[in-house]
């Protein structure tokens, strides 16, 4: 299967950073989201980060120019239909990307390989939806995706070899590596990461550590470049929230029973630095922590 045309759905933190991979590496790009402000914001960010690897001499002012070029927008979900390859970077909410996908199947070509981005929504369930469930992959990109050098390579139950073959040739033309996992809850990096997340903000529940004491424990007794609950921040708390429920849901194991105090700073709408709060309050200078 050749593909050119790259459709990327979600113009957010992920999506943004997808189309900036996609068109450094040649393919056409077509992103797309509901918000045309969001849309205004992710060809900004895409430039600035794109210009931080021209200063650093990752790329050429050519490269970047051609990149640049090689991104087109729209809010109309069905523009993608003409696309070799979809890749959906939509909220972690399954009941909206099932929507997605729904909207999007009437539009597509017959060979039109789709993927989805999610960090823990079944990549079976999902492709059942769908009309080509044997054509249907997870495709999991780390953040910040330009930086990060794994993806996560998800099979359904129904993908067949040709389409598995197809996007480990992709992310290879992307100059990033893949691990293949299969189709379980939160396959490989999210099920080891986020239960060492969710066991901090225990460790800080029960009064073993305060927020700095955990993360610098971590950062320099086990060398992490991040402290785990400076690293929920960045990620954002509902979304450890959301994976930990659908590992607890999935395995029916109370090891991934998500920690109130976890629970509790969500419901507060204190979700890490998008918010501006969580475990540190980051509207001042430097972060403190607020607890």
């Amino acid at each position: 299967m050749q593909i050119h045309k790259v459709g990327v759905i979600g113009a957010g933190q992920m999506g943004n950073g997808i189309a900036h991979v996609f068109a450094l590496a040649g393919y056409d790009v077509l992103l797309n989201d509901i918000s045309q402000d969001a849309l205004t914001r992710a060809l900004a960010l895409i430039d600035r980060n794109l210009g931080r690897q021209v200063v650093r001499e990752k790329i050429t002012e050519a490269e970047k120019a051609n990149a640049i070029g090689r991104i087109s927008t729209t809010t109309t979900l069905t523009d993608l239909g003409a696309s070799d390859l979809v890749i959906e970077a939509a909220t972690e909410r399954e009941t909206v990307k099932t929507a997605i996908f729904e909207d999007l199947q009437p539009h597509l070509k017959p060979d039109t390989i789709l993927t989805s981005n999610t960090s823990s929504i079944s990549i079976t369930r999902l492709a059942s939806r769908t009309d080509r469930p044997e054509k249907f992959m997870g495709l999991h990109f780390m953040n910040p995706v330009p930086v990060m050098q794994l993806v996560e390579l998800i099979r359904g139950i129904a993908t067949d070899e040709p389409t598995y073959k197809t996007m480990l040739g992709v992310v290879e033309s992307l100059g990033k590596t893949a691990a293949s996992a299969e189709d379980f809850p939160a396959f490989i990096v999210n099920r080891i990461l986020m239960p060492m997340i969710n066991e901090a903000v225990y460790t800080l529940y029960e009064g073993v550590g305060n927020v700095r004491s955990i993360d610098e424990s971590m950062k320099l007794g086990a060398n992490h470049p991040m402290g785990p609950l400076e690293l929920a921040d960045f990620i954002g708390l509902d979304t450890c929230l959301a994976i930990m429920n659908v590992l607890h849901d999935g395995l029916a194991d109370t090891k991934y029973r998500p920690c109130p105090l976890l629970t509790k700073y969500v419901e507060a709408g204190w979700l890490g630095r998008k918010t501006s709060r969580g475990f540190y309050d980051y509207r001042g200078e430097t972060p403190v922590p607020t607890r």
